[in-house]
């Protein structure tokens, strides 16, 4: 059973693979998240999908205020990949 605040990461693996994260496009005004990690850590993703399509939302909670970064839109499919990859510490 998932966790009601979400999933934790696990500690990146040597050699995990790097995802490059850039500013929100504005590709979509509306995405369902499908998952997310654990809400009280002050970095959090999510995996959101719109239109046949998906990518990871990050966000960064500081005291200046949050800062949101993505991964590359890519296939629904290809991006739960990538998502349980950096559940497991194998991509970040």
């Amino acid at each position: 059973m998932e966790d009601f605040h979400g999933p934790h990461l696990e500690f990146p693996k040597e050699g995990h693979a790097k995802i490059e994260w850039s500013k929100p496009v504005g590709r979509s005004v509306a995405f369902r998240v499908r998952a997310h990690t654990c809400s009280l850590e002050p970095t959090t993703y999510e995996l959101c999908v719109t239109g046949g399509l998906s990518h990871i939302r990050r966000t960064v909670r500081t005291a200046d205020g949050d800062r949101v970064r993505e991964s590359r839109w890519m296939r629904v499919a290809e991006a739960k990949l990538l998502w349980d990859a950096l559940l497991e510490g194998r991509a970040r």
